[in-house]
């Protein structure tokens, strides 16, 4: 359902009051294509899916999510009435430019960290009102959702420790009242506070704007003081610092880069011609 929102808001903005060109135009029956003018990662198969059953169209993929393209390649053909197919032609672009770019980006940190069995993260940093979408374009890409909001895991970030007096007494606390299944992670920038967060009983621990050799002591004191909690780094991971970090010994890295850094890849939509 939330999908359905999205995409009607999303086609609601370009269409506005009406498309000047349906209003004049004959409707006619035609297949249109997307195709790739950049090499990346499919991201979107899932929106525009909903988008064509919405609006009447039959999609018929050569591309599935999370797949590989090539420069040159067909990633789908769309048929339907011509005016509903170029009224929404700019929507269905959208969402295979937005997710396809977030897939690709994605996908390059994985094949990073990928052989070392660290699990690459995506954060809260995503735009307004756009998250369950950028994270499910981080999923195209082979990563994994954190937390999607402050109701489904418990984060002690630096500004909200700076509000606990005593982090042992809060935890009870917070075992008290928090569901069962909710995991706390706290966020610690030096071994002194991994040390306090692991023995007031933090299920996740995050190595936050740390050092590679600073995350290594953290994970030499995790593996023999509190091996059942998970270590995840975090903070200004680029690219090329990635690789390193996994090397580290840590669970899990997560990056905003993943969406606010990625470029959009190229993608055009034709009308094929009509046949002799």
């Amino acid at each position: 359902m939330l999908k359905n929102k999205f995409i009607e808001s999303m086609v609601a903005e370009d269409i506005g009051r009406g498309d000047l060109f349906a209003r004049i135009s004959t409707s006619k029956e035609v297949r249109a294509y997307i195709i790739a003018k950049s090499d990346g990662i499919f991201g979107g198969w899932e929106y525009i899916e909903t988008l064509a059953k919405m609006y009447n169209l039959k999609v018929d993929w050569q591309v599935v999510d999370g797949g590989s393209f090539k420069r040159g390649e067909k990633l789908l053909f769309v048929s339907g009435d011509s005016k509903s197919i170029l009224s929404l032609e700019r929507s269905i672009l959208d969402i295979a430019l937005h997710a396809s770019s977030i897939a690709t980006l994605t996908a390059k940190f994985v094949a990073k960290v990928e052989p070392y069995g660290v699990k690459l993260l995506d954060t809260r940093k995503t735009r307004p009102l756009l998250r369950e979408f950028e994270k499910y374009a981080v999923r195209c890409g082979g990563g994994i959702n954190h937390r999607m909001g402050l109701d489904d895991c418990l984060m002690l970030k630096d500004t909200h420790l700076k509000t606990i007096d005593n982090l042992k007494e809060f935890m009870r606390e917070v075992r008290a009242k928090i569901p069962f299944t909710s995991k706390v992670e706290i966020e610690c920038e030096s071994l002194a506070k991994v040390k306090e967060a692991m023995g007031a009983g933090a299920d996740i621990v995050m190595c936050d704007n740390m050092s590679n050799e600073e995350i290594i002591e953290v994970v030499s004191f995790r593996d023999n003081s509190y091996p059942h909690i998970l270590l995840e780094a975090s903070g200004n991971v680029t690219l090329q610092s990635v690789e390193e970090i996994a090397k580290t010994g840590v669970d899990a890295i997560s990056s905003g880069s993943l969406v606010h850094q990625a470029n959009w890849i190229d993608l055009s939509m034709k009308i094929e011609d009509k046949k002799c």
